[in-house]
């Protein structure tokens, strides 16, 4: 036998391929999973372009939202197809659904479509809920191996309250739980109110300084208090003192950990689901008149100009004077009169002139109008108030982003092996080209010029052009479709600066009752101060965790602020509006009312009597064939409401032609 013979045979370009294929098949990867109606899944994992369809039969028992490991089934020369081998986190663990009973246990019926599961109770988990009711159940044990997962009733939903269960379900639909575990509850209920002297000793008192607080009228968590006093040299002395919530929660509690799961409060019409339990939110860390409160602070001396020139960081103990509305501090800058009038009126001028400078300095002038909802007293909404940015607004806004922007700075110097230390800042990095570039070509047909030679001109730019279009028919157009442009604000220890308020450093710290990212901010800056710098080698995925959650908040605010809209709109079946073009595409076009910003749509099929429309991507248009008839985003229509579907969370609206 010759010694070629004992050579290895090359593979052949097919087995080379075949067992490339295999391997790639035996990755297992770790992403979010989505449930469609059919039951088929998607797995989204980040770094991979196309998701991994996963077929009903190898869901295993994840459901719509999990995080999940999925393995591979075919590779990537085709459609990526995968089995899921494990639920790494549950989204959820509270559900809703309806209560059929058995001799001695029950079953919460899940929702098929989405692959939840029918859960188990046990009798002694029914908690007087009857045979039919509707209830919300939180998961006691997942099963698995054939087993139901089990559940125990928490509340009982009554029928006449289908607004509550809608809005229950907004947010469990978007991982939120309605409830907080009996442990967190009971620890937050020990957690002493009285300020030891001991715990005094260890802070600058700051209780003899004129402190108050400014908040919305229906506000409960004062999260943030304004000291003033005019200084011997001079100049003034601000204190931004913000509730101290970590001096409560510590890390690796079953109170941490709810809280970080939430990752943040969410605030719907009729309701707040808190990131804290209310013990600690409204009682423990509110900064309520005539109250000692500890908090942790930015002191800061600022002459006649609002220039810094000097600023303290730490803790301290406070003791609030005043609790102020935004409207009585709007009447007393309007008027002149008032309680502290004078103090009030210096804080305003200092903040118009910081807010000037970040103008100056690049920030970008978006305003956007909130839409508040008067309900009654079933949460009915019976009116729809807008409500704009005033000077009141805009003198907490300015002295909370300086206390965030100092914050992050004085972070941003502190190295550990010449390397910055992981912390989460707030950035907002520069417009995408892809976005950009149709947005600018758009102005340009109503005359408005972009330099885009750099971040800073693009900057200068949006100012300009929401300057000049402010009044004229496109403002609204211009304005929506701009603030779509901007990139996505976020969390992470990438310090790359917020481009839309021009700061070079930003983070959050001023709202630790709501915001998991600001009690985060908190210990790694008491542990600067201390001396004591830890790295947090998770400190990416807490951000991204943080960022997830902040966009599920969103996104039930929105959809909770749509079902209200529906509500309040259904009164108006057969009513007639002014309305904006708010949008368009080939199936229809958006408008949303002018006197109270609902929006709805205007479906094609509505408008075939009138002509044929096509769809002009690049002039947000849907243009008539015969007639040349053009809804452009930001043209005036008069629009009639003709359905409301509360289910759907949809209005349909008909084009009302002029006569």
């Amino acid at each position: 036998m010759s010694k070629s013979s004992n050579k290895p045979k090359k593979k052949t370009k097919a087995q080379k391929k075949a067992r490339r294929t295999k391997r790639e098949a035996e990755t297992t990867l770790k992403g979010r999973l989505e449930v469609t109606k059919s039951r088929r899944g998607f797995v989204i994992v980040d770094g991979l372009e196309e998701d991994v369809m996963i077929a009903p039969n190898a869901l295993k028992d994840a459901i719509d939202g999990d995080i999940v490991r999925v393995k591979l089934i075919s590779g990537f020369a085709t459609r990526l197809k995968g089995k899921i081998t494990e639920v790494v986190q549950r989204k959820r663990t509270e559900f809703i659904g309806k209560l059929q009973m058995n001799r001695g246990y029950a079953f919460v019926l899940g929702d098929g479509e989405k692959n939840v599961p029918d859960f188990y109770i046990a009798e002694g988990n029914i908690n007087g809920a009857q045979n039919g009711d509707t209830v919300v159940a939180r998961v006691l044990d997942w099963g698995g191996k054939g087993k139901s997962p089990s559940a125990t009733v928490v509340s009982i939903l009554k029928e006449e309250d289908a607004a509550d269960a809608a809005m229950r379900n907004i947010l469990l639909d978007h991982g939120f739980p309605l409830s907080f575990s009996d442990e967190a509850l009971e620890m937050a209920s020990r957690l002493p109110e009285t300020i030891s002297k001991e715990e005094l000793s260890k802070r600058k008192d700051v209780r003899k300084i004129l402190t108050f607080t400014i908040d919305p009228a229906d506000a409960k968590d004062f999260d943030d208090a304004i000291s003033y006093r005019k200084l011997k040299n001079g100049n003034h002395e601000i204190g931004v003192h913000i509730a101290d919530v970590s001096h409560y929660i510590t890390p690796g509690t079953v109170l941490d950990e709810e809280a970080y799961q939430r990752a943040t409060s969410v605030y719907l019409p009729d309701r707040v689901n808190p990131m804290l339990p209310e013990q600690i939110s409204n009682v423990l860390c509110s900064l309520r008149p005539n109250e000692d409160k500890l908090a942790f602070s930015a002191i800061f001396q600022i002459n006649d100009k609002a220039e810094v020139k000097q600023y303290w960081l730490g803790k301290t103990v406070i003791h609030s004077r005043r609790r102020f509305t935004y409207e009585e501090v709007q009447e007393i800058i309007e008027t002149g009169k008032g309680d502290h009038a004078d103090v009030i009126l210096t804080l305003n001028k200092l903040c118009q002139t910081l807010r000037q400078y970040r103008f100056d300095e690049g920030a970008i002038n978006f305003n956007s109008t909130e839409v508040r909802f008067k309900l009654d007293e079933k949460g009915f909404p019976v009116g729809i108030l807008l409500k704009e940015s005033k000077e009141a607004h805009q003198l907490i806004e300015e002295l909370m982003l300086l206390a965030n922007r100092y914050v992050a700075k004085h972070i941003s110097k502190i190295k550990v092996n010449n390397k910055a230390i992981p912390f989460p800042y707030r950035i907002h990095d520069t417009p995408d080209e892809e976005k950009l570039l149709p947005f600018i070509a758009f102005a340009n047909k109503f005359g408005y010029k972009f330099d885009i030679s750099s971040a800073e001109a693009i900057a200068e730019s949006f100012n300009k052009l929401i300057k000049d279009v402010k009044g004229r028919p496109e403002e609204a157009v211009l304005h929506q479709l701009g603030i779509r442009t901007m990139a996505k604000a976020k969390y992470t220890p990438s310090n790359v600066g917020h481009y839309g308020l021009g700061f070079e450093h930003y983070c959050h710290f001023t709202s630790p009752i709501r915001r998991y990212p600001d009690i985060m901010a908190h210990r790694i800056l008491q542990d600067v101060l201390e001396d004591r710098v830890k790295v947090d080698k998770k400190m990416e995925e807490k951000c991204t965790h943080c960022s997830e959650r902040e966009r599920a908040a969103m996104e039930c605010e929105r959809s909770a602020n749509k079902y209200k809209q529906v509500q309040y709109m259904s009164n108006f079946i057969g009513e007639e509006f002014d309305a904006i073009v708010s949008g368009v595409s080939k199936v229809g076009f958006w408008a949303e009312t002018v006197e109270h910003l609902c929006e709805g749509m205007v479906p094609i099929t509505s408008l075939a009597s009138y002509d044929s429309f096509k769809h002009s991507e690049n002039d947000y248009a849907l243009i008539g064939m015969r007639t040349g008839i053009r809804f452009t985003m930001g043209d005036k229509v008069r629009i009639r409401v003709v359905a409301a579907n509360l289910e759907k969370r949809q209005l349909d609206y008909e084009w009302v032609r002029e006569k």
